[in-house]
């Protein structure tokens, strides 16, 4: 059997959806993956669907909002696991506690995001005769998951009636590496919050500045984000415009270090790391170059908002996920990955030339029509199609 390279929705008769779906995932903290399950249960919440969102962690890590009529279990189960013995008792804990949660909730289908908590989930529900479906959420050849889980995932993932990756070259890895047979392709969509409550803008998060241009990054601070590399490329060509700064949005264990980085190559009072924003739009409306940095991703959800607010981008072509994005010189300009001088090379000629950026801009606002939510969960829901009528 063949990959599936994308799912499309093509008999005239609507898909037929589960009356009842439970999804899991680690925790519902800031993060894309989190992001879209949020937006995923919200959706079928609201088309009449009973929909459970399971959680590993307590409720006290939550950071995106869900429906009142999504159903809430949070196991609290994401304790310390110092050496293998109480890594162990604390896994037997946590797949005990989600078998009770999934056979409480009765669903039809169970669907379960990221790769650990993937192979939980397919341990809890083993035996029970339930519809599983497992994604990742970024690119397994890269994702670092040790020895263990990777040998349970090789062992659990063909128990999976389903798994979903976010690119073909993801899916192709799991196909050759995983299960042979077939994996189904399904992108992120594009969602754009409205909340204006929350909105904030760049005099909310940064404090004032001579800087009038501003070249905008968000994520984890992660080492798979790279931003030591865009600060890097930064610093190579900001004493030739000393109108832009860099501003980073995002929280995480390499916050120190990013910041001594910066003020180690002199940019420091034009590097700013303000933290985490709930909602971006408003920031990234006011900003007039987005440059995603990773060294590897799934699909990044915020190179996607990005350009659907009308930025223009530039982004490393690393594994899996902007290129399946960007047009390259179209939409977008792809560099090769981690390749700093070429990154600045980049950065030095979108930030001289206006009229680029506006061309550019022009057709990212493409993107919302291209990765529509409705269009994306369509496919999902091709998926429950598929597998409700496999034997």
């Amino acid at each position: 059997m063949k990959t599936i390279q994308m799912i499309s929705i093509k008999s005239p008769v609507a898909p037929e959806l589960p009356k009842r779906l439970t999804m899991v995932i680690s925790s519902l903290s800031p993060g894309g993956a989190e992001r879209i399950m949020s937006v995923m249960a919200n959706y079928w919440e609201e088309k009449g669907l009973e929909v459970t969102l399971i959680t590993l962690d307590s409720r006290c890590s939550d950071f995106y909002f869900l429906r009142p009529g999504v159903g809430r279990i949070a196991l609290g189960a994401m304790g310390d696991s110092r050496g293998p013995a109480r890594a162990l008792m604390n896994n037997a804990v946590r797949i005990r506690k989600l078998r009770r949660a999934i056979v409480s909730s009765g669903p039809d289908f169970v669907i379960s995001f990221m790769e650990k908590t993937n192979v939980l989930t397919l341990l809890a529900t083993r035996g029970l005769d339930l519809k599983v479906i497992v994604s990742e959420r970024i690119d397994p050849s890269r994702q670092e998951t040790g020895q263990v889980w990777s040998r349970l995932r090789r062992i659990c993932y063909p128990w999976a009636g389903s798994i979903v990756a976010q690119t073909g070259r993801a899916g192709k890895w799991l196909e050759v590496h995983i299960r042979k047979g077939t994996v189904a392709i399904i992108p992120n969509p594009v969602v754009l919050s409205d909340d204006k409550k929350n909105g904030v803008s760049l005099a909310d998060v940064l404090p004032p500045s001579p800087a009038s241009l501003t070249v905008a990054a968000m994520g984890r601070l992660h080492r798979q984000k790279g931003f030591d590399l865009l600060i890097r490329a930064f610093a190579e060509v900001a004493p030739a415009f000393p109108a832009w700064r860099l501003v980073i949005l995002g929280e995480g264990e390499e916050r120190r270090m990013l910041e001594r980085l910066a003020e180690g190559m002199s940019v420091g009072n034009r590097v700013f790391l303000p933290g985490i924003v709930r909602n971006p739009s408003g920031v990234f409306g006011q900003v007039d170059l987005f440059v995603l940095s990773s060294r590897y991703e799934g699909f990044p959800n915020v190179l996607l908002e990005a350009m659907a607010c009308g930025l223009p981008v530039i982004s490393f072509d690393c594994p899996s996920g902007p290129r399946e994005i960007i047009r390259d010189a179209v939409d977008g300009k792809l560099v090769p990955a981690e390749r700093v001088d070429v990154l600045a090379q980049a950065m030095r000629k979108m930030m001289s030339d206006e009229a680029e950026r506006r061309r550019l801009s022009a057709r990212a606002a493409e993107v919302p029509e291209r990765f529509a939510l409705q269009k994306i969960m369509g496919m999902w829901e091709e998926l429950f199609t598929r597998e409700t009528m496999t034997v």
